[in-house]
């Protein structure tokens, strides 16, 4: 367990996927209120969440009082949308935000705990995309400090719908890791 700024991280284990199946919902049923085309209630399930656990690392974060503030999932390859490349980025998927209880700023702390961990195994890169048609996200991500790199315009999810989706690094020479 990692303590960042009052929000406590860990890496979510197999009893927390029904926790994140719930973030997941709940950021999705927000983006659709707020007009956002991104992601869908019902999309991830619990064995989705379980198979990110095995195949890279879900992180969990907590406000001091211990209720679920967020999470993240961060892969150590991302061939869908970035094709083989050498091992020099960590990949952050499926950065939620729980909006009734997290402290503000907690989706920033979230990215940084993320770029954090990359740069502690040694990488130097920290990646991510964007669906294209959401600028809100867009900005969130250039304020971070991401650059745009390219974009893929025709990524296919899994009930077959094409979308394009712009993808960002971040160079993590400077990070203090954990």
């Amino acid at each position: 367990m990692i303590i960042d700024d009052g929000i406590l991280f860990r890496q979510a284990a197999e009893k927390d996927a029904g926790t994140l199946v719930r973030l997941y919902d709940q950021a999705a049923r927000w983006m659709l209120k707020h007009g956002i085309e991104q992601w869908k209630p019902g999309e991830r399930d619990s064995a989705h969440f379980r198979a990110k656990m095995r195949d890279g690392e879900v992180w969990i974060a907590s406000d001091a009082d211990g209720h679920v503030c967020g999470a993240y999932e961060l892969w150590w390859s991302d061939e869908e949308a970035w094709g083989v490349q050498p091992p020099v980025a960590g990949y952050v998927h499926r950065l939620m935000v729980e909006r009734e209880a997290a402290p503000a700023g907690a989706g920033r702390r979230l990215l940084e705990h993320a770029e954090r961990r990359v740069a502690g195994t040694g990488r130097e890169r920290a990646r991510l995309d964007c669906v294209s048609t959401n600028p809100r996200l867009l900005a969130y991500y250039l304020d971070a400090g991401y650059r745009v790199v390219g974009e893929l315009p025709n990524k296919e999810a899994k009930d077959g719908r094409i979308y394009g989706v712009i993808l960002l690094e971040k160079r993590l020479d400077r990070l203090t890791v954990v």
